[in-house]
């Protein structure tokens, strides 16, 4: 459970990062030499590499299951050839 806490902290994070770095783009506009826009995509690329390196995780410890209803079709019988 704390696990997919952490990936929703992680996940509302790289969407505050992503919100800020449209604001710096649309209020720099007009200052070159502003770099936070920079800035915010650095943050957003770690905190997403973050994001997946913990998804990544729980999958690998069993901690996060797959429950698609595609993955739990049963198999399909082979075809018969005549």
């Amino acid at each position: 459970m704390l696990l997919k806490v952490v990936i929703l902290i992680l996940f509302i994070a790289v969407v505050i990062s992503l919100t800020s770095g449209l604001i710096f783009l649309l209020k720099d506009m007009n200052v070159p030499e502003s770099k936070r826009g920079l800035y915010a995509l650095g943050v957003r690329i770690t905190l997403a590499a973050t994001l997946m390196a913990t998804i990544a995780y729980g999958i690998q410890t069993g901690q996060l299951k797959n429950k698609a209803p595609w993955d739990n079709l049963p198999p399909k019988a082979p075809a018969v050839t005549q």
